[in-house]
């Protein structure tokens, strides 16, 4: 059985090679961190083992590198309706089988879909992951969709999207504000599916997505805790090893975005809604393979201008100044096309939005012309080091951050380069990631307004909404598991 590893010896290699080239400027790769292995079966099974014995637990994980910014026009939602299907049984195990074995031994499932990946995971004691492993496996190869279940199961959607979006006024505004956001790229559809094309699903859709999609090739298997490489390598080979690949790995291609050129403003009111929220967003580059310096930058900027109420650019001028109740800057880098920064905030009581946004967009301009403070910088990246440190401790953040980044194009080295990289971010960088993101008119500004309770407006009931009654919000589908938290990704993923 042949398989790819990489060991410190080969990263320490890479060093001089880079000096030859003339590459001083650039980082040297970071070190395999102990414990961790990496290697490809010859289905094409990309694997990755990180051992960590402090307690006899184990995290298995299968990212498929397929999300809904795949899906074809007409056809939103199906990744995150196969996701659901996916529990409803195999040729040798019965609808919700799955999940009920895992908690019979003592653990605990779920799965979530993103624009570009669908995973699913399991936690159990380490002398059941051959248990869990051969399940997970029959479902990668065998899934069985019977004529009861995908009926059922695509009801179960359109009432999560009624609870979880219809129902919830800042959803509904957030779906709206990404619609506009993008003018042709696929990230602008909902990950859950707008709500007439959920109708519109069916069993073939289910399978035929299933058959193209969900091929060891186009995998990921990350297994975390009290094991071994060889002892998962030697699962893996027994387990996934026979499923044979579906075709020939393909490059991923979307629709991307024109240039953009104007400002867009968006306006909504709700009597559900307590304060005035205003958001703003604009296009911002990804994490690129064997070069993330410039998402590096934009990671600590988000930091530097909101990550804090107390001591951020943005807390001190407009929390701390009487401006905000809240304020914040976000950016996550882990995607496969472009991705966005974001800004947010609340006014104070007694500050119109009106007001509230030129205090920030004097905030802004005074940033943009001073620069950060040095202070400030090193504060920021001394957090963003440690919180990168603290992550590291949980087997299941571990196995989430090799997943996340290998399913969005990112290599096993740019994952271990990633921490060092964000060290390395200059004040320069940071100037330059500010006028990338924030000198930019082509931004999409959007403010959610309290209004006042209308007869005519009331809330849908569940069976007008034409659903049924509902179930609470955090509740799991049948025969699933209650949720598990994951690492926040934006609200870039729709968990259960």
């Amino acid at each position: 059985m042949s398989w790819i590893a990489h060991s410190p010896a080969s990263a320490q290699r890479a060093v001089p090679l880079a000096a030859a080239l003339g590459l001083l400027a650039l980082p040297a790769l970071a070190e395999m961190p102990e414990g961790v292995t990496h290697f490809t079966l010859p289905n094409g099974l990309e694997t990755v083992v990180i051992e960590d014995p402090r307690a006899p637990v184990v995290v298995q994980m299968v990212w498929y590198k397929i999300g809904a910014a795949d899906e074809v026009p007409g056809k939103s939602g199906i990744a995150h309706y196969l996701e659901h299907l996916m529990f409803k049984g195999t040729d040798r195990l019965e609808a919700g089988e799955f999940s009920r074995t895992v908690t019979a031994n003592g653990g605990t499932d779920n799965a979530f879909t993103s624009w570009d990946f669908t995973a699913y995971f399991q936690r159990i004691a380490s002398d059941r992951l051959p248990l869990v492993m051969d399940m997970e496996a029959d479902r990668m190869a065998n899934l069985s969709i019977s004529d009861e279940d995908w009926m059922a199961e695509r009801q179960v959607v359109l009432e999560e999207r009624a609870q979880r979006v219809d129902s919830d006024p800042r959803a509904i505004f957030a779906e709206e504000l990404n619609a506009t956001l993008y003018y042709n790229h696929p990230y602008g559809r909902p990950i859950i599916g707008w709500r007439d094309e959920i109708a519109a699903l069916t069993r073939e859709d289910a399978i035929a997505w299933y058959d193209t999609h969900y091929s060891p090739h186009d995998a990921i298997l990350v297994v975390a805790g009290d094991v071994t490489a060889d002892e998962v390598r030697a699962l893996a080979e027994e387990y996934y090893g026979p499923i044979p690949a579906k075709g020939e790995a393909a490059p991923r291609l979307r629709p991307q975005e024109p240039q953009q050129r104007t400002a867009r403003r968006l306006e909504m009111s709700d009597p559900r809604v307590a304060q005035p929220q205003m958001t703003r967003r604009v296009l911002a580059p990804a994490r690129q393979p064997g070069d993330q310096r410039q998402a590096a930058a934009l990671t600590v900027l988000a930091d530097l201008l909101g990550g804090s109420t107390q001591t951020s650019v943005l807390g001190r001028d407009l929390v701390l100044g009487g401006t905000a109740l809240w304020v914040s800057a976000s950016y996550s880098g882990l995607s496969v096309d472009q991705t966005d920064f974001g800004l947010a905030l609340v006014p104070a009581e007694g500050t119109t939005p009106e007001a509230a946004e030129a205090a920030l967009e004097a905030a802004l301009a005074r940033f943009l012309e001073n620069g950060p403070d040095p202070a400030d910088l090193e504060r920021v990246k001394t957090r963003i080091r440690a919180s990168e440190i603290y992550a590291r401790d949980s087997a299941h953040g571990r196995a989430y951050e090799y997943g996340q980044g290998l399913a969005t194009g990112l290599s096993v080295e740019d994952v271990n380069d990633w921490p060092e990289i964000l060290t390395e971010v200059t004040a320069e960088d940071v100037a330059a990631a500010a006028r990338l993101v924030l000198d930019q008119p082509a931004h999409v500004t959007g403010w959610l307004l309290p209004a006042e309770p209308d007869e005519t407006d009331a809330p849908l009931a569940a069976d007008d909404a034409g659903t049924a009654a509902p179930q609470p919000a955090s509740a799991p589908p049948p025969d699933r598991p209650a949720p598990e938290a994951a690492p926040s990704t934006a609200g870039q993923e729709v968990q259960g």
